[in-house]
């Protein structure tokens, strides 16, 4: 049996509530999500994924953080994929959009979800994959990327950061750049993790985990941290 880390997440956290009135589940429907996700993915070099809260606006220095990442990375080569909603995710894919329309480059992404209430888009998407299941989105934003972005958020984005984190920590998945932007939010939670987990008691987790991830505050540093990553570079 190989042991080797695979190259894409493929842990599926499935959510009960999402199957709620349905007797059996669409296993055709779902597998069907899975490899058109997959397939729309390929295509796509030198990705870069964003996280972060839906709820910031463009009043907030973290909207403008990454407006300003998303450009970087795009002037530069880099394909930046979101959840396609608002906040964070309309940051970057807006900052991209404005290389995009002078190179006629596509490299704004987004792979939104489906709701009730309709579809979360935000307008600077260039192109979109739509998702019915909150699962088979999660794996694909966390799919095959260069490097993982991580913004101020709510539960969403600490879920986020923590199953990639555990992915790689676990080595059920290659060793992938993971940047945290905001230093006042990531930092206290980090110092969190060191008392708590390492230093505290019995060790939770070791040394070197922490450094599975970089704290910086500007998205000049994410940028610079994101550019002379090697991993994944050919995906």
């Amino acid at each position: 049996m190989n042991d080797k880390p695979i190259k894409v997440a493929r842990k599926f956290c499935i959510d009960a509530s999402e199957f709620q009135g349905n007797a059996v589940w669409d296993l055709q429907d779902i597998l069907r999500e899975l490899i058109e996700g997959f397939n729309f993915l390929v295509p796509l070099k030198k990705e870069v994924t964003f996280f972060g809260s839906a709820r910031l606006t463009d009043k907030s220095p973290w909207f403008c953080e990454a407006k300003k990442l998303g450009t970087l990375l795009a002037k530069d080569g880099y394909t930046v994929i979101t959840g396609g909603g608002p906040g964070i995710m309309e940051a970057a894919n807006s900052g991209a959009h404005e290389i995009a329309l002078k190179t006629h480059k596509e490299c704004s992404i987004g792979l939104d979800i489906v709701l009730p209430t309709g579809e979360r888009r935000n307008q600077f998407v260039e192109r979109r994959m739509p998702f019915h299941y909150f699962f088979t989105r999660k794996v694909m934003l966390s799919a095959s990327a260069q490097a993982y972005i991580f913004f101020p958020g709510g539960f969403g984005t600490i879920d986020e950061f923590s199953e990639i984190l555990t992915l790689i920590q676990t080595k059920k998945m290659e060793k992938v750049v993971m940047v945290c932007v905001g230093k006042e939010f990531w930092g206290s939670f980090r110092e969190w993790m060191k008392i708590q987990m390492l230093e505290r008691g019995e060790k939770l987790i070791s040394e070197n985990d922490l450094g599975l991830f970089s704290v910086v505050d500007s998205a000049e540093e994410a940028f610079e941290i994101v550019k002379t990553s090697r991993e994944r570079e050919f995906f």
